[in-house]
């Protein structure tokens, strides 16, 4: 077993998984990001099928349509560029945690609607309100579990490197002990 979890912290060592990681999720949360913010009427309309937000006062569902979207690109923007890369993936984990169940949730009630005539549970079609347009829920569950794998790899991981933030604490160290060096 150690030989096994030395292996893995090797790999992570390395970065490369973490940035793999940080792209990836950021990537695609920025683009369902600009999707909902070129759009932002349809994103409301979507996000008051999901009833989680009072209707009345409308300020409440209105607030939702619009900081959601602006913080999946806050967060992406972090991720990619490792700043804060830990509480922004922390941030989207939670969201796809939240949010992915309601997407099967609100999928098994088509696929039971006699009206809908859906076949599979897989050939479920809806636009989810993620800022793709209509999907299947097979292939969305699939997305968010990739996204959610990205995510706690991103959370987990002990590795800096390629990650602006570490870059930036270093070249703030080295000028703090410059700066102590020439008081001396």
């Amino acid at each position: 077993m150690e030989k096994r979890l030395s292996l893995i912290r090797r790999i992570d060592n390395t970065g490369v998984p973490l940035l793999l990681a940080r792209l990836f999720v950021g990537s695609i949360f920025a683009w369902l990001a600009y999707n909902k913010l070129l759009d932002p009427i349809e994103f409301l309309k979507q996000t008051r099928e999901y009833h989680l937000v009072p209707e009345d006062p409308p300020i409440f569902l209105t607030l939702t349509a619009v900081v959601v979207p602006w913080l999946e690109l806050l967060c992406a923007a972090a991720l990619i560029l490792g700043v804060y890369a830990r509480g922004a993936a922390a941030t989207l984990l939670a969201m796809l945690l939240f949010f992915a169940p309601l997407l099967l949730i609100r999928a098994w009630h088509l696929y039971q609607d006699p009206a809908g005539g859906f076949a599979t549970f897989c050939a479920v079609e809806f636009d989810c309100g993620c800022g793709t347009g209509e999907v299947f829920i097979c292939a969305k569950t699939l997305e968010n579990t990739a996204l959610m794998v990205g995510a706690l790899l991103a959370l987990l991981s002990r590795s800096k490197r390629f990650c602006l933030g570490a870059l930036i604490t270093r070249l703030r160290a080295e000028k703090t002990s410059s700066a102590a060096f020439e008081r001396a």
